[in-house]
């Protein structure tokens, strides 16, 4: 889904080259990512730099994606650089990352995160129509989404950035019903 390329002739990023986050405890994190979810361990950077005013120590760790993009991961030597510039995920839905997958690999990262013991309200999983989507909190508190699509949903991608703009001006005038067709009354 929400495949670009160009969009009225400007270039664009071309994919996520990684995201970073702070980690409280790195082993924990590695084990999470690369043992249960199966990304690799693709680099490890042990730096220091003058950054933000003081000398930081840490560690950052990528973990790789299907496409080359990376999650990243920092741990500072310091117990007060570790302070300063997190962890401080809050526990909610909405704020996450999602990654796609296909139906398979859903099914079988789904499978390794109950047998590695994670549940509700660490674990959950989503029928939004449009997509199916599995949910569980990282050793940090990060809430990290599997996101499979629907493939009825993908045949109308053109439609849906037609109505793109349209849809959210309706939106923030006030107009809040629901646009999603897919959903079935019992999922909404």
């Amino acid at each position: 889904m929400f495949g670009l390329g160009k969009k009225n002739g400007k270039k664009l990023p071309n994919r996520l080259h990684h995201t970073a986050y702070v980690t409280k405890d790195m082993e924990a994190t590695r084990k999470f990512y690369e043992e249960v979810i199966g990304l690799p361990l693709l680099a490890t950077w042990c730096e220091k730099d003058m950054l933000f005013g003081a000398e930081r120590t840490y560690c950052h760790c990528f973990f790789g994606l299907g496409d080359d993009s990376a999650l990243a991961f920092f741990q500072f030597a310091s117990d007060a650089d570790q302070q300063q510039f997190g962890p401080q995920m809050p526990f909610t839905p909405f704020h996450h990352i999602a990654l796609h997958v296909d139906k398979d690999a859903q099914q079988e990262i789904e499978a390794r995160i109950k047998a590695a013991g994670y549940t509700e309200p660490g674990h959950f999983v989503l029928e939004h129509g449009y997509c199916r989507s599995v949910y569980v909190t990282d050793p940090n508190g990060m809430i990290v989404e599997f996101c499979c699509d629907e493939p009825k949903a993908l045949q109308r991608d053109e439609e849906r950035r037609a109505k793109a703009h349209a849809e959210l001006k309706r939106w923030l005038g006030g107009d809040h019903h629901s646009n999603n067709d897919y959903r079935t009354e019992e999922a909404a």
